[in-house]
This record gives structure tokens, sequence and C-alpha cells, in this order.
């Protein structure tokens, strides 16, 4: 950035008032075109479902700013350096240069921010490339005894170390929902002969997002892995689904002119687990969960059907499903500005009109995410109202991040384990 902030020429050579009024100039230019770009993402074409944290939107700027200033050096040294050419090429690489410097740390501080890749390798993608199909020998087969009931199972051997990480695919064979692949958590206990009848747990991501972000971001395997050592090599089966079908997709997990992902997560989703995996099919031992977007899901699924999923971990949730921050378009993209079909569907409505007695709610937060937050205690309370057994945790440090799912799940699955007869 100093290199783009210092004058052509050197610092003596600059008229005073021009050395100091360039890159201030850019910086408020900067600061007014990441405004008016997010205020435009956010309400004309409502790209974001909601604001972006200040913390993003702050690192945004020395991004642009540096852009500004690499195009005004390059076109202040093209017209005073004189011939030959590779003179100008290099004065205008080495701002291009600098300009990628800033922007790569600028993104560096933003995916810091969000704490959705720890590695390179994570950026790339590599760490979910390598992740294999899930192999015949690990799905329930035809003729095969039901698993052995957790409370009166013993393992025959030593169990492994770690659990599995596996991808499938989850056919829309009612809903005609087209997912991406699907991620597949198995512990060390489902590895074992004979299995014990497993809980499960269903995840979604937030939004834009993919299943995968779960396994990156959401540091998915270790945080099973340390669950499952804690509890003799036991824990929840989980399957990380995708609701939307793109990154950039929403589809409110209900179903609406949009799609019917309702049906796919309600009735799709189930049967592929049940017909697949060696589980626990009473719903009791059954949970959704997920991150922003995927918070919103889970408690969609736990409030909407109570008898497929009769408990919900959110971390970060929005108080109800959205594709705008103005609620009337979001009412009228999915059912067509009929508010009355909309709400009857969301959770604060369905919580207002029925009990959920001996079903569970677990709710996270970031400490810096005050929205969310707010959200969480309105949320909260209205389960509470409703009969749901509810907790709730402000994830100390963090702001609307991964690490609000990564750091909740612990505390999420403790407050699950009683329920599905997990003990230590």
């Amino acid at each position: 950035m100093l290199y783009l902030i210092r004058p052509h020429g050197g610092w003596k050579r600059a008229p005073a008032l021009r050395a100091r009024a360039v890159p201030l100039a850019a910086l408020v230019l900067s600061l007014a075109l990441v405004l008016g770009v997010h205020w435009f993402l956010v309400y004309p074409i409502a790209f974001f479902p909601d604001v972006l944290p200040p913390e993003v939107l702050a690192w945004s700027v020395p991004a642009v700013t540096a852009l500004l200033l690499a195009l005004h050096r390059s076109w202040t040294v093209w017209r005073s350096l004189p011939r030959p050419a590779r003179r100008r090429g290099f004065a205008v690489t080495a701002a291009a240069a600098a300009f990628a410097g800033v922007l790569a740390l600028s993104a560096i501080q933003i995916n810091a921010y969000f704490g959705l890749n720890h590695t390179v390798g994570d950026l790339a993608g590599a760490a979910v490339a390598r992740i294999p199909g899930l192999e015949e020998g690990l799905k329930r087969q035809p003729g095969e005894r039901a698993p052995v009931s957790l409370a009166r199972w013993t393992p025959s051997g030593a169990l492994p170390a770690a659990g599995l990480i596996r991808t499938a695919t989850i056919p829309g064979a009612v809903s005609g929902f087209r997912s991406r692949d699907a991620y597949v958590y198995l512990p060390p206990a489902y590895q074992a002969s004979p299995r014990p009848a497993l809980p499960v747990l269903v995840l979604f991501s937030g939004q834009p997002g993919s299943p995968a972000d779960w396994v990156t971001g959401g540091a998915l395997r270790s945080r099973m892995d340390r669950f499952a050592a804690a509890h003799h090599g036991v824990a929840p089966v989980v399957v990380v689904v995708d609701p939307n079908g793109t990154p950039n997709g929403n589809t409110l997990c209900m179903d609406s002119r949009i799609a019917r992902a309702d049906t796919f997560l309600a009735r799709d989703v189930p049967a592929w687990i049940d017909g697949t995996l060696d589980v626990d099919p009473d719903p009791r031992q059954w949970a959704a969960g997920g991150f922003s977007f995927g918070a919103t899901c889970a408690i969609q699924m736990a409030t909407r059907h109570p008898d497929v999923y009769s408990a919900a971990l959110a971390f970060s949730s929005e108080q109800e499903p959205a594709l705008a921050k103005e609620r009337h378009k979001t009412i009228e993209a999915s059912f067509g500005g009929d508010t009355a079909a909309f709400e009857r569907q969301t959770p604060l409505h369905l919580m207002q009109h029925r009990r959920f007695d001996g079903n569970a709610l677990y709710f996270g937060a970031g400490e810096r995410d005050p929205q969310f937050i707010e959200y969480m205690h309105v949320l909260a309370g209205a389960a509470r109202s409703a009969g749901f057994s509810v907790d709730e945790q402000v994830i100390p440090r963090t702001g609307h991040s991964w690490t609000v799912a990564a750091m909740g799940l612990s505390a999420g699955l403790d407050f699950m384990a009683p329920r599905w007869g997990i003990k230590k």
C-alpha cells in the first residue's frame, strides 16, 4: 500500500497538497463505493438476505482503495515515463502487484472473520476433493438384522480411533429436488460389529455456501471425533445435506414457488438415511442443525416436522427465512405475495399455535453479532413458551462466522447427549 500511496517520482518532487489529496480521495471514494455496492446488493437486487458484518465491509475498503490508487498510478506513470514501453510496462506491473498484495491481505482478513477456510487445501477444495464415496460395506445390507440398541450395545473388540467422512448422493425421489452431494460422518462405533443403533444429526450450511463448508469451516470431523473419544467411540451419524442446489441458491427450506425443499428435507432425506445407514429410526434420536441460513432451516424442520426431527441445534439463526432484507420481497418471490401462506410455515408462527413438549432446541450466537443474538433470544423465548427444552449460548470473541458453529457444536452435542442416551 505504501508503494501505491507514494507519489511517482518521490515525495520531494510531488506537490505537498497533491501528495496528500490523492490517497485521501481514493480512501473516501472507496468507502463510498463499498457502501454503495453493499446497499445495492442487499436492497435493490437482494443478492444477500441481510446486511454484511461491519468487519467485512471495513476490510473491503483497503482493497478498493488499493485498486483506485493502482489505476491512478498506472495512468500517471504511463503518461510521464518516456519510451521504451518496457519501462512503462514495468511500472504498471509493479502497481498491479502492489494491488494484488493488498487484495490478498483483505481476503485473508475477511476469510479469518468468517472462519471458513483454515488451510490452502480448504481454499482450493483439495481437502474435500479427496473424500471418497460411501462404500457398500458401510451401508445397511439387505436382510441384515436391525442394529443393536445403544443401551445394550458393547463392542466386540477395539474401536478405531477416528470416524470416517464419506460423500453420498441423496435423490429427490418424492420432491424432485436436485441437491449437491451430501457428506456423511460415521463415528468409530459405526465401524464396530455389531453396530449400535446410533442417533442421527442432519446438518445444513449457510447461504451462500455448500455442504462442504461444514467439513472445512465447521471442522466437522475433528469436533465429532473429539466427542466420540469422550463417549467410548459413540457419536451420532451426521449427514450434511444440501437444501439449496447451487452455491447462491436460496430455497428458504420451504415448499414454495422456488422449490420443494421442505419435502426433500422432511421425506427424501430421512428415507434415504433410514434405508441406507444403520441408525436408530426413532424420531427422538434425530436432530437437525445448521449455521446461519442452515440454523434457520434446522428450526424450521424441528417446528414443521417434529415427528421427523424432534430437536435442533441452531448456530446464528435468522428470526425467519429470508430472501431479502425487505420482507415483502421474500413473500412475493416465494408465495406470490400471500403473506399468510408464508407465515404459516415460519417457526415463530408455529410455536405460537402448537405445543412441542418433550422436544429440544439448542441456540448459539457470536458475542460480536448483536442482531443474531437478538434473534436467538426471540426464538428461544418462543420455544420455551411452546414447550421445548431450550439452552442458549453466546460464543465469546466471535461474530457471524463459522467459528460459532465449530465452537458451539461441542456444547450442542453435550446438550443432546442425555437425550440420545450417550454416556461418558
